[in-house]
């Protein structure tokens, strides 16, 4: 009986959620910007545990995750990543990521065995609609091509196939350097810059969004949203709704969505 309970429990949450997933961009896929913070190859190598866990919390829930554009770390990790996540409500669930990650581990990289803290960044833009008109001028663009390298400088492409445009009125800038076209990594820097500009665009008109933005704040102490603590306990924590978790390594490997259920029904009134 208990069971029955509990599963009940578990499917009118997930309901009370889908209703909850009712904003004008909530069913669209997600464009999710992974960066590193303070602390050099230890956020790096952390900035890439948190790429996994997203990955694989889109295989766990049937999503296609797709890396647009990764910029590596000099020694290890990752600087930073664009990916897109393509399915029903991606964006619904995953704008319940943003914000700073923090996490307090011994570190790998540390021969001495002392217990370090990282950090890094997540943000989370809808992709555009196709219905959705967002004018940008070819007037307005500056892109640049070259060579996409992989870890340690290596070269992944022989030719200037990589592509970084920049939105001159707003400063915006993406990239994206996944395809061995040119063509096609142009195609995919649009779509991100596009919906980066149409959420300029609404947070002109909207300014919980804009609030949301500017908390953000700087990638280091006093600014996260949640802490992955590995030593000297193991514990997963929310600081805005103080749901936790034991099991970290189920975390790390895609099990957040009680984590987002709980911070998407703390937003319901």
């Amino acid at each position: 009986m208990e069971i029955s309970v509990n599963e009940l429990e578990t499917k009118l949450a997930s309901a009370e959620v889908k209703a909850i997933l009712s904003g004008e961009s909530d069913f669209n896929n997600a464009i999710m910007s992974i960066n590193s913070g303070a602390g050099g190859t230890e956020s790096q190598d952390w900035a890439q545990m948190l790429l996994r866990q997203y990955t694989r919390w889109g295989e766990r829930n049937g999503y296609k995750a797709e890396i647009l554009d990764i910029q590596y770390g000099d020694e290890a990790g990752i600087k930073s990543a664009t990916v897109i996540f393509s399915g029903d409500y991606a964006y619904g669930y995953l704008k319940a990521e943003i914000g700073v990650h923090r996490l307090v581990r011994i570190s790998p990289y540390d021969a001495n065995k002392r217990r370090h803290t990282s950090f890094a960044s997540i943000f989370v833009f809808s992709e555009v609609d196709e219905s959705v008109e967002v004018d940008v001028k070819d007037d307005d663009l500056k892109v640049d091509v070259y060579r996409a390298s992989g870890p340690g400088g290596q070269g992944v492409n022989t030719t200037d196939s990589a592509v970084r445009i920049t939105h001159i009125p707003t400063g915006i800038v993406v990239q994206c350097q996944n395809e061995r076209s040119q063509h096609k990594n142009k195609s995919s820097a649009m779509r991100v810059l596009k919906a980066r500009i149409f959420e300029v665009e609404q947070e002109k008109l909207n300014a919980e969004k804009k609030e949301q933005e500017l908390s953000k704040k700087k990638i280091e102490w006093g600014s996260q949203i949640r802490s992955y603590v590995l030593q000297p306990y193991r514990l997963v924590k929310d600081l805005r709704t103080n749901h936790e978790m034991g099991n970290v390594d189920a975390v790390l490997d895609g099990d957040i969505d009680s984590f987002i259920e709980a911070y998407l029904l703390s937003t319901k009134n």
